[in-house]
């Protein structure tokens, strides 16, 4: 379930509720900034354990004051189901970190 490619239009009406997601090539992506280094790799911790709890993982680039994670389904060939629900969840870790002050 969920690992069909979504046509151009499920895609951009999804990236509709994905604040700071876009369409990248066969992928979204997002960019999401931190106080420092080690904040950052605790993020993609977090988003990580998710990733082995669902068996579905994203790639996450770690640079000082920012991580960026982008979602693909490669067997599918582009972004599906998964990527969408992998993408909910990496937003509302950041919105649970902002309003905790990071």
């Amino acid at each position: 379930m969920g690992r069909q490619r979504l046509d151009e239009q499920e895609l951009h009406t999804a990236l509709k509720d994905l604040e700071g997601w876009s369409l990248a090539g066969d992928t979204i992506t997002a960019t999401y900034p931190f106080d420092s280094y080690e904040a950052g790799v605790a993020f993609a911790v977090r988003v990580a354990l998710y990733a082995q709890r669902v068996d579905h993982h994203p790639d996450l680039l770690i640079r000082w004051g920012k991580v960026t994670v982008t979602w693909s389904t490669h067997d599918a060939g582009g972004v599906t189901q998964r990527d969408i629900k992998g993408a909910a969840y990496v937003s509302e870790v950041v919105r649970a970190q902002s309003s905790q002050g990071r």
